[in-house]
C-alpha cells in the first residue's frame, strides 16, 4: 500500500450531500478531534472512531427542498481500508489516514415538511447518501 498521511487533531473532514439535501452543519468543513495518545509533531492523531467529530455525533437539522420546514437525522460514515493504517496503531487503536473518500449516510429521524394547504407533506426519503474525505492541514507524517 502506498503511504498517505496521517489525520492529526484539528484536521478537517468534509461532508458532501446532492442537493437538494441540505444540512447547515456540514456547509463547511469540520476539525476533527483526536483521542490517540501518540503524536505527530504537536498534533495527537486521530484514531479509527475520531472520524465523526463531537459536534456531528447528535442529531443534525436538515431540509430538502420543497420540504422547507427542517426536519432531523443521524451522520453515519463508512470508512475505506484505504483510510485506516494497515501498519501504525495507537494504543491498539488504527489511525486514520487521509486516502480516499469514503461513504457518508444520513439517516431522517424527524422527516422535514412541505408546507401546503392541506397541512405540512413530511418528506418521505428514509436516507440520503453522500460522500466524506478528510482535509489534512499539516502535510508531513506519513504511514503504511
Amino acid at each position: 500500500m502506498a503511504s498517505s498521511e496521517i489525520v492529526v487533531d484539528g484536521d478537517k473532514i468534509l461532508v458532501t450531500f446532492n442537493p437538494p439535501l441540505v444540512v447547515p452543519q456540514l456547509a463547511a468543513p469540520v476539525a476533527l478531534v483526536a483521542t490517540g495518545f501518540t503524536a505527530v509533531g504537536d498534533k495527537t492523531v486521530c484514531v479509527e472512531g475520531d472520524e465523526l467529530p463531537p459536534s456531528l455525533r447528535a442529531p443534525l437539522q436538515y431540509l430538502s427542498p420543497p420540504f422547507v420546514t427542517p426536519g432531523m437525522g443521524k451522520l453515519s460514515l463508512t470508512l475505506q481500508s484505504a483510510n485506516k493504517s494497515a501498519v501504525a496503531a495507537d494504543d491498539g487503536k488504527v489511525m486514520l489516514l487521509v486516502g480516499k473518500t469514503f461513504q457518508a449516510k444520513f439517516e431522517v429521524q424527524v422527516p422535514a415538511q412541505q408546507p401546503s394547504p392541506g397541512g405540512p407533506v413530511p418528506d418521505a426519503t428514509p436516507r440520503y447518501s453522500g460522500t466524506a474525505k478528510f482535509i489534512s492541514t499539516h502535510g508531513v507524517a506519513t504511514a503504511e
